[in-house]
């Protein structure tokens, strides 16, 4: 069993610009950094050369390799291709092997439905030359209509290439009801990214759920986690501690090393240590 890789979202970090971001998350000990924000803002794919450029020099001096490249693309939108090659091409400038993707919104109607997901299919097998020729993956998460395992199973059915796969989020599919073995049964040979968060249910919040430090709810993380390291997952697992949606959370300076600290504990404990 080989060790699991230990990266972080900038998602953590909505008040600072990427160079304090990618410097704290060193050192605090992340090996890897998953772009989401940049400077504190979404990342426009449309960025010209120069910011290009910065971005890869930041992370490159902080030792951080760039393990993926988030968007806000939603597959079953109106015209998802033009970002999709634009972020593929970030991606690979960046010298990232993953773009995320969300699947999007689908309609209770079963015939709409199929017609959705048949669409979001036609844009990922459009853009695997490309993905192809650049080395770079895309990682449908759980998200969204696509929290269910079983639903972003079903596009990637559609879409064989080894270039198009999966981003298991932890919390979504357990708020569908799901444990670990069974997304693992859906998606687990096409996971190119674990995203790790905790959380447990709360009646006052909209959305039902409290996001808390790691190992102080009630989603199955280390399950998820040791089920990916005895199947021989050799991904990152990437710490998604969502500050920029949910400012009420703690700091980046407490969760972060909280997160990495507990990771690290479980990693030697069922021998995957990073």
């Amino acid at each position: 069993m080989g060790p699991l890789r230990i990266a972080f979202s900038t998602l953590a970090f909505p008040n600072a610009n990427l160079a304090t971001a990618v410097s704290l998350g060193r050192s605090f000990g992340y090996g890897g950094v998953e772009l989401r924000l940049i400077d504190g803002d979404l990342i426009d794919p449309a960025m010209p050369a120069a910011d290009r450029a910065a971005v890869k020099r930041t992370a490159t001096a902080a030792g951080l390799p760039i393990v993926a490249v988030d968007s806000s693309i939603r597959l079953t939108d109106d015209e998802p291709g033009t970002q999709l090659r634009q972020f593929l091409e970030l991606a690979s400038d960046w010298e990232s092997p993953l773009v995320r993707v969300f699947g999007g919104r689908l309609p209770d109607d079963d015939a709409e439905r199929q017609a959705r997901l048949a669409a979001a299919a036609r844009v990922l097998e459009a853009s695997v030359p490309l993905a192809e020729k650049l080395g770079v993956a895309i990682g449908v998460e759980t998200h969204d209509a696509f929290s269910a395992s079983s639903v972003v199973a079903e596009l990637l059915a559609m879409v064989p290439s080894g270039v198009v796969g999966a981003v298991w989020d932890s919390h979504h599919p357990y708020r569908m009801g799901q444990q670990p073995d069974e997304v693992w049964a859906d998606i687990g040979p096409r996971v190119l990214l674990a995203q790790v968060k905790d959380a447990r249910r709360d009646a006052a919040r909209a959305d039902g759920w409290q996001l808390v430090l790691l190992g102080q709810g009630e989603v199955p993380v280390r399950e998820m986690l040791e089920l990916l390291a005895g199947q021989g997952y050799e991904g990152w697992v990437s710490v998604e501690w969502e500050k920029r949606w949910h400012p009420e959370i703690e700091e980046p300076e407490v969760a972060l090393p909280q997160h990495l600290s507990v990771l690290s504990t479980w990693f030697t404990e069922m021998g995957a240590g990073a």
